[in-house]
Formats: C-alpha cells, sequence, structure tokens
C-alpha cells in the first residue's frame, strides 16, 4: 500500500503548519510547546538535510530555521529551498545568535524573510512570524485563483504560459503550452522561444498602456499557433512577468476543443464538426469512412448530449462554442 503523502495528512484547514530546525534539542522544545499552544501544527528537524527532507514532504507554511548548525548550515538551507519551485514560495524565518550585519546580511540574501536573534523570546518569533503567514496566506489565495483562471484557459482549447520579461525566462505553463512549443518551436522550460521574447519586449510598452499589441503568429502546415498578451502577473520590476495566452487553430483543435466542451467522443465530435461544416449523413460517411446509418447513431447520440433535437439547433449551439473558442473560424 502506498503511503499517503505527509503534505495531505496535515489538517491545513485548522492549523498552520510550522517546520523548526536547529540542532539543539532545547530550543526545539521551548518553540514547539509555544507554537502548539498557539494552535500550530509544528514539524521539526534537526539538520540541514532532514529539513530539506521533511519541507519536501509537507511543504509546511513557515519555517523557522537555526542559521548555524553542524555540516549543511541554514544559509545553505535556504538556499535550496528557494531553488526548489514547490517550497520556494514558503516564508524563512532565521534564528541566529550572530548579530554583525555580515551575516544577517547573507540571511536575507539566501532567502530569509526575517530573522530573530538568540536567545529565543517566543513572543517576538509568534510576532514576527503571524505576520509573514498572513503575507504567505495571501499569496497562496492569490496563486490559487491565477491557477483556477489558467487552468480554465488551458480546458478550454487555449494553452497559456508566464514569461519574465527581464531575462525572458519561461516562469510557468499548462500542459497543453509545453507540448504547443515542443512541437512548433523545439523548446522546453524554462527557455521561451526566442520570437516570442522578442515580441513581447517589443510590445511591452503597450501592454502596460493596456493597449493590446498586435498578434504573433506562426504556421505549421495546416495548423496555425497564435500568442496573445493577456495580462501581467507578477511585479512590475524590469518588465514583470506576463500570462501569455497561446491558441492553436486547426480542424483537430477544434474537434478536441468540441469533444472536451460537450463530453463527446472523438467520433462524436467528428460527426458534429462536418454537420457544423453543412455537411449530410452522406457525406460525413464518406469523409469519415462509415456508412450513413452509423452516422445516423452518432449524431442521435450527440444531440442528447447537446439536449438538442435537431440538426441547426446542433451546429448552433457547437458553432457558439467554437467561435468563443476559435474567433478565426469560418463555418
Amino acid at each position: 500500500m502506498t503511503p499517503t503523502p505527509l503534505d495531505q495528512t496535515l489538517d491545513r484547514a485548522n492549523s498552520d503548519v510550522v517546520l523548526v530546525v536547529d540542532d539543539v534539542p532545547d530550543n526545539l522544545a521551548v518553540l514547539h510547546d509555544a507554537l502548539d499552544e498557539s494552535g500550530y501544527t509544528v514539524l521539526v528537524a534537526t539538520s540541514g538535510e532532514a529539513a530539506l527532507q521533511r519541507a519536501q514532504q509537507a511543504l509546511p507554511d513557515a519555517v523557522l530555521l537555526d542559521a548555524m548548525m553542524p555540516g549543511m548550515d541554514g544559509f545553505e538551507v535556504a538556499r535550496r529551498l528557494k531553488a526548489d519551485p514547490r517550497t520556494a514560495p514558503i516564508p524563512i524565518i532565521f534564528m541566529t545568535g550572530l548579530t554583525e550585519t555580515e551575516h544577517l546580511v547573507a540571511a536575507l540574501e539566501s532567502g530569509g524573510v526575517d530573522y530573530v536573534t538568540k536567545p529565543i523570546k517566543p513572543k517576538e518569533v509568534l510576532a514576527r512570524m503571524n505576520v509573514h503567514l498572513q503575507g504567505a496566506r495571501r499569496a497562496r489565495q492569490e496563486a490559487r485563483q491565477a491557477g483556477q483562471a489558467r487552468n480554465a484557459l488551458d480546458a478550454f482549447g487555449y494553452a497559456s504560459i508566464t514569461v519574465r520579461v527581464s531575462d525572458g525566462r519561461l516562469m510557468w505553463q499548462t500542459a497543453l503550452a509545453r507540448d504547443l512549443l515542443q512541437r512548433y518551436f523545439g523548446t522546453s522550460a524554462p527557455v521561451t522561444p526566442e520570437p516570442v521574447v522578442d515580441w513581447l519586449r517589443r510590445h511591452l510598452a503597450e501592454a502596460q498602456a493596456a493597449i493590446e499589441p498586435p498578434r504573433l503568429s506562426f504556421d505549421q502546415g495546416s495548423r496555425r499557433i497564435t500568442f496573445r498578451l493577456h495580462q501581467q502577473t507578477g511585479d512590475s520590476e524590469g518588465g514583470g512577468d506576463w500570462l501569455i495566452v497561446m491558441q492553436e487553430v486547426s480542424d483537430e483543435a477544434v474537434i478536441e476543443a468540441m469533444s472536451f466542451s460537450f463530453k463527446l467522443t472523438a467520433r462524436e465530435a467528428e460527426v458534429l464538426y462536418w454537420v457544423v461544416k453543412g455537411k449530410i449523413n452522406r457525406d460525413i460517411g464518406d469523409i469519415l469512412g462509415a456508412s450513413p446509418a452509423t452516422i445516423k447513431k452518432h449524431l442521435e447520440r450527440v444531440f442528447a448530449k447537446l439536449g438538442v433535437e435537431t440538426r441547426t439547433a446542433a451546429a448552433a449551439m457547437a458553432m457558439n462554442r467554437i467561435r468563443q473558442l476559435n474567433p478565426q473560424f469560418e463555418g
């Protein structure tokens, strides 16, 4: 039996999860008790290696991290957490007995959002951590909302990517976007196709002024892929991150989109597509290599799934949906 991942067994609805990392058991005990009494779920680690493993398993809401530990120190732990996309958003608060400026700067440069000095004062730790947890909650909520919007685009036949203007890095992509970029440009994350980066930078001023720039298109045989700037998703430093919506226009793409939208089988979607194109059952049968009687049966199931009774009604419903997905489509 496969064990359930730790991050799925924690009661996140009622308690934030805090990972405390310190090689001194007494320090762990003090913080554990204070956090537990305040309603947090507390996880502990006594070394840098254990901290990384625990963080990757549990994806805590915050990390309290001892700066100076034998072996892997807290600065290296923080750098590794920030290098992993899954743990990068977690706020890290350093605990350090070193108050020299160079050590505090090192803590912040390695990814810490704050620090507290030893000997640890639990009330101070709780106060500082609560501030950062509130910020993290807002960030997660915004990310979830953005993710839901992006996934909705993907589900309806669109693909989307996020590109950072400063270095042209591909920061995020849907599964469909990954496939399209590989097929049209032979690139994969974190590389953004150079023509796309050039287009983004060339029209950045228009986009920032809320003027939609011209779309970017590339043809590949009977298929065409189009890029459209959608919205800025990151801060404006260096141009920010931009969500770009990609759309492939082709018979196959339209059929796949109809299949998904109306929960049709691949063959039912093909039949409906050719109905939209004005073909009669005999012609559709010739195109698909099936008898008119078979096409009629497919069409009856299409009518039932769409909740209509006639070819005209089915074609109108499908055309409306297709034009939502592919405004360039001509019936």
